[in-house]
């Protein structure tokens, strides 16, 4: 039992939660010795695949296949650096950890076919040897990284990686920082408790379950005796004079002091912190495939829709007379939509409704069974074909092949704008828009008649540009192919 004076100013007997001294263990080491074992395994996975092939490889080449077992494990650590497979989160999800693990050895094993095939010298080693070294070692680091998370997590568990840390300021920012902490279960942090200069009664003697100690001449003496490691301020940032004075009598404490952040920061704990200079500021929001993802993703659209072209052309061609001889009209239907930045375009489509009741403004989504779609247009609309001169709109900037959809400025849901549904629908426009995308293949495609299609619409549009890659990209027109073969929604 401890004597603690509130800051009330009374005293009360409580059971303190503080540890005693000791020593922390920094989670650093142990990540340490993880990439030693690592190393050493891609090694071993090296020789043992030697030792298999040992009545194939001459006696005088074992000294070659070592230097390249060598060269292996370094590129590895350096590719496995890159790559974050040493990352903190990663020793806590095995998930992530095999993830970026495997990702690092396949770009290894890249790298060294490409340097042997560059130095002609792949043809000196076996392939047998090689792809023994590579699969054992994959199976060998897979085992030994579920093993050193499974380690790493026991550890935790025990509190072993967790430094002491006590919160000075009680009031509503300091509870916020303690229920972000106690909800992080990443963080290794054993709270102490809290402690607060206030006397007035204002302040508690125990807010959620967590006992405010005292004044700051508490915590230095508790930090004197060995009992915290370190302390986070979490004082308002208006209050500039009181938070020196307190950091002024902590930093003669032999601990680390940190400042939490100020109660809006909060809302937005998700956001990376980074350097502004040497100001730290937050990132609220990014503009998402930008920079060298930019290159990368027109790259994609371009070579793809090339490659698409190529094949599909003749099949462009005879939708193209059939539409022409099934009712009077121009072959291609343009329409203004919706693109980047919410800039209009005219997207391109094959024909698919009478030429009398086309609408570029004004526009009446289609619906089941709609009198204003021709005999071809019925069929090109539900195989998706009178998408494909949007192939031409890709080439042109104006859309990507994947991509949220985009849609005329005055089309509705339940008779209502898109952007007075959702207030941030014009957030799908931070991107170009596309000829399939994530919502279409997982259903929300057609007419979009209520406003809960358009929201859900809207849920996997964001989900897409948040979470963008080419693997996403190819595995979007992956599902395509499928959606088109087996139509939903479509007429």
């Amino acid at each position: 039992m401890n004597e603690i004076r509130t800051s009330g100013g009374l005293q009360a007997d409580v059971v303190a939660p503080v540890q005693p001294p000791r020593s922390v263990v920094p989670i650093d080491i142990v990540i340490f010795g993880v990439r030693i074992i690592e190393f050493l395994t891609v090694l071993l996975a090296g020789i043992v695949a030697l030792s298999l092939w040992a009545d194939v490889i001459p006696a005088v080449d074992v000294p070659i296949y070592s230097r390249t077992m060598l060269g292996g494990a370094l590129i590895f650590a350096l590719v496995s650096e890159i790559m974050g497979t040493y990352d903190v989160d990663c020793h806590f999800s095995l998930r992530r950890a095999w993830q970026r693990l495997l990702g690092s050895w396949v770009v290894s094993g890249l790298f060294l076919i490409t340097i042997g095939f560059l130095l002609q010298i792949s043809e000196g080693f076996s392939r047998g040897w090689a792809l023994t070294w590579f699969v054992t070692a994959a199976t060998m680091l897979a085992g030994t990284r579920a093993a050193s998370t499974l380690w790493v997590r026991r550890l935790k568990g025990q509190g072993v990686f967790n430094s002491r840390v006590a919160i000075f300021g009680a009031a509503a920012q300091g509870q916020k920082l303690a229920q972000y902490i106690r909800g992080n279960s990443k963080l290794t942090i054993s709270l102490v408790g809290f402690f607060d200069d206030r006397r007035d009664g204002r302040v508690p003697v125990i807010v959620d379950d967590i006992p405010v100690f005292g004044t700051s001449d508490d915590l230095v003496a508790m930090i004197r005796e060995g009992l915290i490691d370190q302390v986070i301020v979490a004082l308002p940032w208006s209050a500039e004079t009181r938070i020196r004075q307190v950091v002024q009598k902590l930093a003669l404490t032999p601990v680390r002091i940190r400042l939490a952040p100020d109660l809006a920061n909060f809302a937005f704990a998700h956001r990376p912190l980074v350097l502004l200079g040497d100001l730290p500021v937050i990132t609220l929001f990014e503009r998402p495939i930008s920079g060298t993802d930019a290159i990368v993703k027109r790259a994609e659209d371009l070579v793809l829709t090339l490659l698409i072209l190529f094949f599909l052309w003749p099949v462009m061609l005879i939708v193209a007379l059939a539409v022409k001889l099934d009712s009077p009209g121009p072959i291609f239907f343009r329409q203004p939509r919706e693109g980047f930045n919410n800039t209009t375009f005219d997207v391109l489509k094959f024909r698919s409704m009478t030429h009398d009741t086309c609408q570029t403004d004004g526009i009446q989504q289609a619906t089941r069974d709609d009198r204003r779609v021709t005999r071809v247009g019925r069929i090109i609309r539900a195989t998706s074909l009178d998408e494909l001169p949007q192939l031409l709109n890709v080439l042109q900037g104006h859309m990507s092949l994947v991509g949220p959809r985009p849609h005329a400025p005055s089309t509705r849901a339940a008779g209502r704008p898109f952007h007075e549904v959702v207030q941030t629908y014009a957030a799908r426009h931070k991107v170009k828009p596309g000829i399939t995308g994530w919502a279409q293949v997982c259903g929300w495609r057609g007419e979009t008649d209520t406003e809960e299609k358009l929201v859900k619409r809207l849920e996997h549009d964001l989900h897409y540009i948040e979470n963008w890659s080419v693997p996403f990209d190819l595995y979007i027109l992956l599902r395509t192919v499928f959606a088109v073969l087996f139509p939903k929604n479509a007429f």
